[in-house]
C-alpha cells in the first residue's frame, strides 16, 4: 500500500501567503502531481502489492513452490498416503498435455505452474492445482536447438514466491511474473548479459529464493575470448566471476556475483546447519562444490570434483546433513562424503577410481537421505541402472536392485514413491536391510481417460512432486495429478 505523505517526499507547500484563487490553483497543481507521481508509483508496484487469494480447498499438507519441495531434498512432510495400492490405488484427479520440456511443475496457494515450449515460445502455465482448470499463461519467445538431439523445451522448474514466480528459459531468459495474473515484472537475457558459451543441453540449473534475493546458476565467461568458443567446447571457456549471480528478486538488479566456475545442471540447495560458518547455499558447478556466503555474495569454499570428460556434467544436487554434504556424478569419478569444519573442508570417504566399485553414480535424479542411508538411483544408462541404498557415513552399499531404467524418488510418511523413466510408479518401505516393493502402477499401460493415450510415456526424467496430497507425475508430454493421500 502507498503511503502517501508529502512531507516524507520532501514536499511542502506553504500557503500561507497566497490569495485565495492562488491558493486553489495550488492546489489543483498538487493533486495533478501527486495524483501521476503516486500514480506512476503504484503501476510499478501493483503487482507486488496484491495478497494472493488461496485457491485450496485441501487445506492439510505444504506447497511444493521450489524444485525438490519445502525442504529441498525431495522429501514431504505429509502422512496418510494410500498404501494398499491393489484394492486403493491412487485415483487420477486431472492430466494436461504439455509442449517440449523435461522439467516438473510448482505449487503454491492452490495454483500449479508448468513451464514448456510451444513452437518458437517459451510458456508459463497457471492452473488450479486441484482441478486442471486454466488460470493463465505467458509465453516469450526463444531461439535454442539442442546440439545433442534432445529436446529444444526447458530443463527447469518455476520457483514461486509468494505473489511471484520465477522462470529460468533454457536459453537463458530469466523472468518475474506475478502469481495472480501471470504480468510480467522483469526479466533478463542472462546468457547475453554474461557472455555464456551454450553448455551442452542449454541451461537447467533452477534458481533459489534466499531472503530478498534471487540466487542464480549463470556461468558467464570472458566477452571477447567468448566469441572464438564454439558451442559445447567448455574446456576452453575462462570464466568472468559470473558462475553465480544474486538478483534483487523484486526488481532484477545484480546485487551479487562470484565464481569463475561454469555452469552445470544441479540445482542449489541451502544449509541451514552451515551458517555458523559462513555458508548459506550449495552450487555443485561444473568443475565442483562452491559454498557461498549469501550475506556477503562471496565464495566460502570451492571443492573440486568433475569428470576429466569434458563431455560430463554435475547434475545430481548436493545432499546435506548437518556440516556433512555428499556430491556424487556419473561420468567416472562417483561420489565423495565430505565434513566442513571450521573453515576446513576434508574427505569423510570418496569413490575409488573402478565404476563398478563406486558406492553411488547420481545421474540427474538426486538421491536421498534418511535415517543414515542414502536411496536413489545409480548409474549413467538403462544397461548399467540401479537402484540402491548405501550407508551414509562410509559408502558402504547396503543393497541394489537391477531396474535397467533409471528412476527418481520422493520420500513421504516412511515410504519412497519412485518413478522409472519408462512410467513405472513404485511404493517402496524405507529399509535399508533390503528393497522392499509394496505397490506398483504401469503408468504407460494405463490410459489417459481423456483421450486413450497412454498416462506417461518416457522419459519420464522429472521428479515427482507432493503437495496437499496430490501427486504430480510427467512424462514426455503429459503431466497427471492423482491423489495420493485422500482428501
Amino acid at each position: 500500500m502507498v503511503r502517501h505523505d508529502v512531507r516524507k517526499n520532501g514536499v511542502s507547500l506553504r500557503f500561507q501567503n497566497l490569495s485565495q484563487s492562488a491558493f486553489r490553483l495550488a492546489i489543483l497543481a498538487w493533486s495533478i502531481f501527486a495524483g501521476l507521481y503516486y500514480s506512476s508509483l503504484v503501476s510499478a508496484q501493483e503487482v507486488n502489492s496484491v495478497a494472493v487469494t488461496d485457491l485450496r480447498t485441501r487445506k492439510s499438507g505444504a506447497d511444493w513452490s521450489q524444485f525438490l519441495g519445502p525442504r529441498g531434498d525431495g522429501t514431504s512432510s505429509e502422512t496418510g498416503i494410500r498404501k494398499e495400492w491393489k484394492t486403493d490405488p491412487p485415483k487420477i484427479i486431472w492430466t494436461q498435455k504439455l509442449g517440449t520440456s523435461y522439467g516438473i511443475g510448482a505449487t503454491s496457494n492452490g495454483r500449479y505452474f508448468q513451464f514448456c515450449r510451444y513452437g518458437n515460445s517459451e510458456r508459463l502455465t497457471c492452473v488450479n492445482a486441484e482441478t486442471g482448470a486454466e488460470i493463465w499463461k505467458w509465453e516469450a519467445p526463444v531461439e535454442y536447438s539442442d546440439m545433442y538431439g534432445y529436446n529444444n523445451g526447458p530443463r527447469t522448474s518455476p520457483v514461486v514466491d509468494n505473489e511471484r514466480v520465477y522462470v529460468f528459459g533454457v536459453a537463458g531468459r530469466l523472468a518475474c511474473l506475478n502469481v495472480m495474473t501471470g504480468t510480467l515484472i522483469w526479466e533478463k537475457q542472462t546468457n547475453e548479459e554474461y557472455h555464456v558459451v551454450p553448455n551442452f543441453f542449454g541451461v537447467g540449473s533452477t534458481p533459489i529464493v534466499v531472503g530478498d534475493l534471487l540466487w542464480v546458476m549463470i556461468g558467464g565467461s570472458d566477452a571477447e575470448k567468448a566469441k572464438y568458443v564454439l558451442p559445447g567446447q567448455l574446456d576452453d571457456v575462462e570464466g568472468n566471476g559470473t558462475g553465480v549471480v544474486a538478483f534483487d528478486k523484486r526488481t532484477g538488479q545484480e546485487v551479487f556475483r562470484c565464481s569463475n566456475e561454469l555452469a552445470s545442471y544441479a540445482s542449489p540447495v541451502r544449509t541451514p546447519h552451515l551458517r555458523d560458518q559462513g555458508i548459506d547455499l550449495l552450487f555443485f558447478m561444473r568443475g565442483g562444490l562452491l559454498g557461498i556466503n549469501a550475506e556477503k555474495g562471496t565464495e566460502a569454499f570451492f571443492e573440486p570434483w568433475r569428470s576429466s570428460t569434458m563431455e560430463s556434467v554435475n547434475a545430481a544436487c548436493p545432499v546435506v546433513h548437518r556440516n556433512e554434504v555428499l556430491i556424487s556424478e556419473t561420468y567416472s569419478i562417483g561420489s565423495q562424503l565430505l565434513k566442513l569444519e571450521n573453515g576446513t573442508v576434508t574427505s569423510q570417504w570418496k569413490d575409488g577410481a573402478r565404476q563398478r566399485e563406486q558406492a553411488f553414480r547420481a545421474h540427474w535424479a538426486t538421491p536421498i537421505l534418511v535415517d543414515g542411508y542414502l536411496y536413489g538411483c545409480s548409474g549413467r544408462n538403462q544397461p548399467d541402472a540401479d537402484l540402491r541404498c548405501i550407508r551414509w557415513s562410509d559408502g558402504k552399499v547396503m543393497w541394489a536392485a537391477r531396474t535397467h531404467e533409471r528412476m527418481s524418488l520422493l520420500h513421504v510418511d516412511g515410504h519412497f514413491i519412485v518413478l522409472g523413466e519408462d512410467g513405472r510408479l513404485l511404493l517402496m518401505k524405507v529399509n535399508p536391510e533390503k528393497p522392499e516393493v509394496i505397490g506398483e502402477l504401469d503408468l504407460y499401460a494405463t490410459k489417459d481417460p481423456v483421450d486413450g493415450q497412454p498416462l506417461l510415456s518416457a522419459p519420464c526424467w522429472a521428479a515427482p512432486v507432493l503437495s496437499h496430497g496430490l501427486l504430480y507425475l510427467r512424462g514426455n508430454d503429459r503431466v497427471v495429478c492423482m491423489e495420493l493421500i485422500p482428501k
